[in-house]
C-alpha cells in the first residue's frame, strides 16, 4: 500500500517524457498552441483599430471658389477622410455609397463661396454610409469641429465679422441606411455570416475524420465513387442545415430586433447559397488534412479566428492596416458581410453585390479543388 502512494521520480519523469513525445507527434495541436496566441497578439496589437482614419470619401463639387477649396483641404488634413473620387451627380453619389466604394460623400453646393462672403451660412451636406456606426462616429465628430474652424484663415480683414459669433457655414450630416446608429442593425445581419462560418466549417471539418476514426472509411473507399462525388455528397446535406440557420436568423432579426429588410430576400438566399458552399468546401479541405476530429476542430478555429477579426464584423474594416485588409479580402466572410448588410439595409440588388459574390464563389472553387486533390482514395 505504501509503495502505491510513494512518489517515484522515475515514473513521474517517464510521464513527462511521454507527453513531450506525444506533443511532437501531434504537430497540428502543437502548432495551434503556438500559432493561435501569436495570431491573437498580432491581430489585436497591430490590425485592430477602433478609430479608423483615411476613410474613402467622394466629393460632389459644384462650386470651385476659394472657400470651398479651403474647406475641402481642411477636411483632408483631418486624416479621417481620404478623397478617392469626384462624382458629378447625386445619382453617382448614391451608387458609390450603395456599393461601399465610399464611406462619405461631401457635397459643396453652387455659389458656396459667394454665400459665405454674404454671410448667408451656406449648408454643406455630408452623406455617410452608417451601416457600421463605429466606422463613422469619430469622423463625423471631427467634421463638426471643422465646420466652425476651417474658414478662419479666409475670414479675415473685411470678412472678420463673419466668424465672430456663429459658425460661417451650416453642416448637415445625413447618416444613410442607419440614421439612428442602432447597433443591432449592423451586428444582427453580420451574425448570419459568423454563425454560418463557425458551424459549416466545423461540421464538415469532421466529415472525413469521423469516417476514419469510426472505421467506416474502408466502406467508403470500396465504393466506385470519385473524390469529387464524395465531396459533393458530403457537402449537400449541410446546405439545407445552413439554410435553416439563415431563415432562423432572418426571423429573429425581423421579429426580435426589428432590423429592416429593404432588399430582395431571394437575392439574399442566393448569396447565402454561395457563401455556405464556400464554408463547406473549406471544412471538407480541413477534413482531408486532419488526422482526427480534434485536429479538424483546431484547424476550423484557426480559420474562424481571422475571419471573425478581419472581416469587419467586430471592428471597422477600413480601420485596419493595409496588410490586414488584404488578408481580410481573401476571406469569404468579409464579402458576405457586405452583401447581407447591403441587401438588408441598403436595398442592394445584383448589380451592387455581384463583385462580392464572384469572389466568394472563387474561394469556394479553390477550396473544393484543394480538398479533391488531397482526398485519399486509399488508407495509406
Amino acid at each position: 500500500m505504501s509503495l502505491r502512494w510513494t512518489f517515484s521520480p522515475s515514473r513521474f519523469w517517464a510521464i513527462v517524457v511521454k507527453e513531450f513525445i506525444q506533443m511532437r507527434r501531434d504537430r497540428v495541436t502543437f502548432g495551434m498552441m503556438i500559432g493561435i496566441p501569436l495570431i491573437q497578439l498580432i491581430l489585436f496589437g497591430f490590425a485592430i483599430n477602433a478609430d479608423p482614419k483615411h476613410l474613402p470619401t467622394a466629393v460632389l463639387l459644384a462650386d470651385y471658389g476659394p472657400h470651398g477649396r479651403t474647406l475641402l483641404q481642411a477636411i483632408r488634413n483631418s486624416d479621417y477622410f481620404e478623397f478617392t473620387r469626384q462624382v458629378t451627380s447625386e445619382r453617382e453619389a448614391e451608387e458609390v455609397l450603395a456599393r461601399g466604394d465610399a464611406q462619405f460623400v461631401i457635397n459643396i453646393p453652387y455659389n458656396f463661396s459667394r454665400d459665405v462672403v454674404r454671410g448667408e451660412k451656406p449648408a454643406i451636406l455630408v452623406e455617410a454610409d452608417a451601416t457600421d456606426p463605429a466606422a463613422t462616429s469619430n469622423a463625423i465628430g471631427s467634421l463638426r469641429v471643422l465646420a466652425a474652424t476651417a474658414l478662419r484663415q479666409d475670414l479675415t480683414g473685411p470678412l472678420a465679422f463673419l466668424s465672430r459669433d456663429d459658425d460661417p457655414i451650416e453642416l448637415r450630416i445625413h447618416a444613410r441606411y442607419n440614421p439612428e446608429a442602432i447597433t443591432q442593425y449592423n451586428i444582427v445581419p453580420g451574425l448570419m455570416g459568423v454563425v454560418l462560418t463557425m458551424t459549416m466549417v466545423m461540421i464538415t471539418g469532421l466529415a472525413i475524420t469521423r469516417e476514419r476514426e469510426r472505421g467506416t472509411m474502408e466502406n467508403l473507399l470500396s465504393m466506385p465513387t470519385r473524390p469529387f462525388e464524395v465531396m459533393i455528397g458530403k457537402v449537400l446535406p449541410y446546405i439545407l442545415v445552413g439554410y435553416v440557420q439563415v431563415v432562423l436568423i432572418l426571423l429573429a432579426a425581423h421579429l426580435l430586433f426589428k432590423v429592416p429588410v429593404y432588399g430582395n430576400v431571394a437575392m439574399l438566399l442566393l448569396a447565402a447559397l454561395v457563401f455556405i458552399t464556400a464554408n463547406l468546401a473549406m471544412g471538407i479541405t480541413f477534413s482531408t488534412m486532419a488526422q482526427n476530429q480534434l485536429q479538424a476542430v483546431q484547424l476550423s478555429f484557426f480559420f474562424f479566428l481571422p475571419s471573425l477579426l478581419l472581416s469587419g464584423f467586430m471592428f471597422p474594416f477600413r480601420g485596419m492596416p493595409q496588410w490586414a485588409q488584404m488578408i481580410g479580402e481573401v476571406l469569404p466572410l468579409t464579402h458576405f458581410l457586405r452583401i447581407v448588410r447591403g441587401i438588408m439595409l441598403k436595398g442592394n440588388g445584383l448589380e451592387e453585390i455581384v463583385l462580392q459574390l464572384w469572389q466568394i464563389a472563387l474561394f469556394a472553387v479553390v477550396a473544393l479543388a484543394i480538398g479533391v486533390k488531397r482526398y485519399r482514395q486509399t488508407l495509406d
